[in-house]
């Protein structure tokens, strides 16, 4: 999936909000997983809604239709704190195009989001090789920007589906507190 522009960055790495950057740092590690046990990632997006982090698939005939899809379930996403949009594809670098997992996210209200991404390459064999550390790539959309913060909204508002989750299979909502309570690194 190539055919989005994030608009790279020159300057220092913004605060990101925490709930944020765990979820952006989240979405690239699984992305990674897929890479590495032969899987293709399909784009997806994961939002923090409450505690939990509730993952969807957004495939698609076209880089354009995944967007699409993508913005269509996050912009329907009341009540949730923050969410990242995950998929394949490259930065354009000085040293010409380079093979990235891009992460990017916002969290409601703000008029930006952020971009993150893993840098990758690809040997004979098929074996991926990762930057040791995501990179920030740049400002990106934030299909939040239109969302009231996530306790603004009533628990009337908040999406049944989000609450809950009778249309989402085992394991699709993970638990964000225990990651914390795990000492999970994020």
């Amino acid at each position: 999936m190539a055919d989005r522009v994030v608009e790279s960055s020159d300057i220092q790495v913004p605060e990101i909000p925490e709930t944020l950057e765990k979820v952006l740092l989240f979405t690239l590690e699984e992305a990674k997983e897929k890479l590495n046990n032969g899987a293709e990632v399909v784009p997806f997006t994961a939002l923090v809604v409450k505690e939990n982090l509730f993952i969807e698939s957004h495939p698609g005939d076209s880089a354009e239709e995944c967007f699409k899809l993508a913005r269509h379930t996050v912009e329907g996403a009341r009540g949730a704190d923050a969410y990242a949009f995950c998929y394949d594809g490259y930065i354009e670098t000085d040293d010409g195009n380079r093979d990235a997992l891009i992460a990017e996210g916002g969290t409601p209200g703000e008029e930006h989001g952020v971009a993150a991404g893993y840098l990758y390459t690809v040997d004979d064999d098929g074996a991926y090789t990762f930057e040791e550390e995501p990179a920030y790539i740049g400002e990106a959309p934030n299909f939040m920007e239109r969302l009231k913060e996530a306790d603004e909204y009533s628990e009337d508002d908040i999406d049944d589906r989000y609450l809950e989750g009778d249309e989402f299979e085992e394991g699709d909502a993970i638990d964000m507190e225990a990651d914390e309570e795990d000492g999970a690194e994020s």
